[in-house]
């Protein structure tokens, strides 16, 4: 999300934060900026590997913190309706291995699937392949990752023992991302009301 430039401030205070709430895959921390000329609005963007959250100057720091969370979410949001092809995939679970699992996970093939609809993804490790499920598209970032982090730990670790769950200690959105797909599964679950009839 660009900067709205007709309510850029002269000399904003600035706070920058290491941000474990980020949502945002690649972004590692995130800069606040204060402005006593911005009365309402919040906005946010990315700029290199941080997130530039520009606040009005009397937030207080609850406020900000939660228009932080909120302005996150959106851009994740945002950014992951960009569907990534089988490439982009690939490229990412080589960039999640290295970054989590030391490099030792080496899939031979990353690509999505329509066929998967009680799965998320699925790999196999004699192939070296992972499929994911086409239902994660449009899925935040941190949630895709989530999953091509699990598989590429199956390449690792068949099962799901100890071990298995150790090596997804590294990755900081993991219980998050589980609760996410969780809630999912739920909401597909509630029964559906019909509609309304108009009278």
């Amino acid at each position: 999300m660009p900067a709205d430039p007709l309510h850029r401030a002269a000399a904003p205070q600035r706070r920058s934060d290491a941000s474990p709430q980020s949502s945002g895959s690649t972004t590692s921390a995130v800069e606040v900026r204060r402005s006593s000329r911005r009365r309402r609005t919040v906005s946010a963007y990315r700029e290199g590997d941080r997130t530039v959250v520009l606040i009005p100057a009397r937030m207080s720091e609850a406020e900000e913190r939660r228009w932080v969370t909120v302005m996150l979410d959106k851009l994740a949001a945002q950014e992951s309706k960009r569907i990534l092809g089988d490439d982009e995939l690939a490229e990412r679970a080589e960039r999640l291995s290295g970054q989590y699992l030391g490099g030792r996970a080496r899939p031979a093939s990353v690509r999505w699937v329509t066929n998967q609809n009680t799965r998320w993804g699925s790999c196999t490790p004699a192939e070296g392949s992972i499929r994911l499920s086409h239902r994660l598209q449009g899925m935040p970032e941190y949630v895709i990752d989530y999953v091509l982090l699990h598989e590429l730990a199956h390449l690792l670790v068949p099962g799901h023992g100890a071990g298995f769950w150790e090596l997804l200690t590294a990755y900081p959105r993991t219980e998050r991302a589980r609760g996410y797909l969780e809630g999912v599964v739920a909401a597909g679950r509630l029964p559906h009301l019909p509609a309304a009839r108009s009278e």
